[in-house]
């Protein structure tokens, strides 16, 4: 009788391939895009509205924004050309290659609107390219999820029907939280910002219950800490924000600065959470092999698949916990790994530090 296949990664090491980005640069990048594209909706209304210095406001942050995400994103690629070479072919089945067609124009709009605010000439071309910045300004917030969701890194990929959520609550609560920081009449940047807010925290909520196996990667670790730091900054920055609109004066400018604050680094504490949870799972074998597992048995025995999820409350199946794929070692392995003096031999499969399996024995 040949008893069941076994699903284990070679002396735990990674199934997937982790991905290459570098920090700060593309959780930078996440963050940056996402609170661009509400800066300049937060813009265009208040040009719309006739509220200048919002209008400014939002204009100057929406260029920033863009100017620095393509130089997170550059300084990540090596070379200004390879952004370039992105531009020359638009394929729509690839998220990287649509969001470099959005960013590319949403920057160049957001530019003449601002250098039109900045020199008043061309007021009208301002406002038609700060319109235009303003219609790109939804895609910049949710793409980056959706280029995070098409990989197969298990955070990330599993949760694919609430990223775009969370980054587009995080990009309004950054956005509007800028808007707040303005002169003048603030009104639809606090609105914005805590609706924004709200989403946000929602978002992460359901994210955080629905993800399965993966949820371990979000609440425990850095990636855990960050992402409370963030539900914190951003619930705190809400409340401000609130209270900043009831307050008269000096005070209520006061909060709303602070709510500025707070919450654009609740919105840039949920990126860099968000990245480091799925470098946690692409590196863990675990969390690849655990779902999968959980997927057969319940299709074997019958239980609905929305059950086989091993965080599920009603799962059937005991589920193994992170960094718990190593495998069975016999008298025979443990005898082969001996290097005759006591210790661990190395070997192409890795030793007992975690040795680079590259490092054969040339002893």
């Amino acid at each position: 009788m040949v008893p069941d296949a076994e699903f284990t990664s070679y002396y735990g090491r990674p199934i997937i391939k982790s991905p290459t980005w570098k920090v700060p640069d593309v959780p930078l990048y996440l963050y940056l895009g996402g609170a661009a594209g509400t800066s300049a909706c937060v813009g265009a209304l208040a040009d719309l509205t006739g509220r200048g210095p919002l209008r400014r406001w939002g204009r100057f942050a929406a260029l920033t924004g863009a100017l620095v995400s393509v130089g997170a994103l550059v300084h990540d690629l090596g070379r200004p050309r390879r952004f370039l070479h992105m531009l020359r072919v638009l394929k729509p089945t690839s998220p990287l290659s649509v969001g470099s067609w959005i960013l590319a124009p949403f920057g160049t709009l957001s530019g003449l609107a601002a250098a039109s605010e900045l020199t008043g000439i061309a007021p009208a071309v301002g406002r038609a390219a700060g319109i235009g910045a303003a219609a790109l300004g939804p895609a910049m917030t949710t793409y980056t999820a959706v280029l995070l969701a098409d990989t197969a890194v298990p955070a990330w990929h599993e949760g694919h029907r609430e990223l775009p959520f969370v980054f587009a609550g995080s990009a309004l609560a950054a956005g509007g939280g800028i808007g707040l920081a303005a002169t003048g009449d603030v009104r639809p940047a606090r609105r914005i910002a805590v609706a924004g807010a709200v989403l946000e925290l929602v978002a992460t909520a359901v994210l955080e219950r629905r993800v399965g196996f993966a949820r371990t990667a979000y609440t425990s670790g850095r990636p855990g800490r960050l992402l409370t730091l963030a539900r914190a900054a951003t619930l705190v920055g809400a409340a401000a924000a609130t209270a900043g609109g009831l307050v008269p004066g000096r005070r209520g400018r006061l909060l709303s600065r602070i709510a500025a604050g707070l919450l654009n680094g609740g919105a840039a504490a949920t990126r860099f959470g968000i990245f480091e949870a799925g470098i946690v799972t692409a590196r863990d074998p675990a969390y690849t092999v655990q779902p999968q597992r959980a997927r057969v048995e319940a299709r074997r025995d019958g239980v609905p698949v929305g059950m086989s999820d091993p965080m599920h409350p009603n799962d059937p199946h005991d589920g193994l916990q992170p960094h718990a794929l190593e495998p069975e070692r016999g008298e025979d392995v443990e005898a082969a790994e001996d290097d005759g003096n006591g210790g661990p031999a190395r070997n192409p499969g890795g030793d007992a530090t975690g040795a680079d399996p590259r490092q054969l024995d040339k002893g």
